[in-house]
């Protein structure tokens, strides 16, 4: 009997570790999320307010959210994420970072760094409005950001960002909007 319950413990592990393996595949012969096509960086560079998000880790309790993107004479482009924690009237925080074009062709996918030797993916899925809002993910599709050069955004333009995380293969039900001042 005892042989038997080690077996079948066995056969449900493997079944187990299957059943991951599978699904790792699975994930990994997904295709990455498209890009957008190109992307002016000069037109990029300045303040985006976040509008909304999937949660991270590193953004917990955050709200008024704001990044700020400035290019350095070397082509790197220098980072400032601020957040307010918990309120809007919260406490200041600030995280300072760098980022790197990685795919010239399209200045779509790039690499930031705010601690090191820890970088991630930033891709930017799509620009709209001439500039007024971008959607931001990561190859895996854990992050997604939407971005408007404004603390409010058009239900027009929101809606069109969430269509683009959902062609992109993002689930928009994850995301979580972000609390903004009235004004810029």
């Amino acid at each position: 009997m005892r042989a038997r319950s080690v077996i079948l413990t066995v056969l449900g592990l493997a079944g187990i570790v299957t059943g991951l393996v599978l699904a790792g595949a699975a994930r990994a012969a997904e295709e990455p999320p498209a890009v957008a096509e190109h992307v002016d960086l000069q037109r990029y560079l300045g303040t985006w307010y976040e509008i909304a998000s999937i949660p991270n880790f590193f953004q917990r309790n955050c709200t008024g959210t704001t990044a700020t993107y400035s290019l350095h004479d070397d082509g790197a482009i220098e980072v400032l994420n601020r957040c307010h924690k918990h309120t809007l009237d919260g406490s200041l925080s600030e995280a300072r970072g760098k980022a790197w074009v990685v795919d010239e062709a399209s200045n779509a996918k790039l690499k930031v760094q705010f601690f090191w030797p820890f970088r991630g993916d930033y891709w930017i899925l799509a620009i709209g409005g001439d500039y007024a809002y971008a959607v931001v993910g990561n190859p895996d599709r854990d992050y997604a950001w939407i971005l408007c050069r404004t603390p409010r955004m058009s239900p027009a333009d929101y809606a069109a960002a969430l269509d683009v995380l959902r062609e992109r293969g993002f689930d928009p039900s994850t995301l979580q909007r972000t609390a903004q001042p009235a004004s810029g």
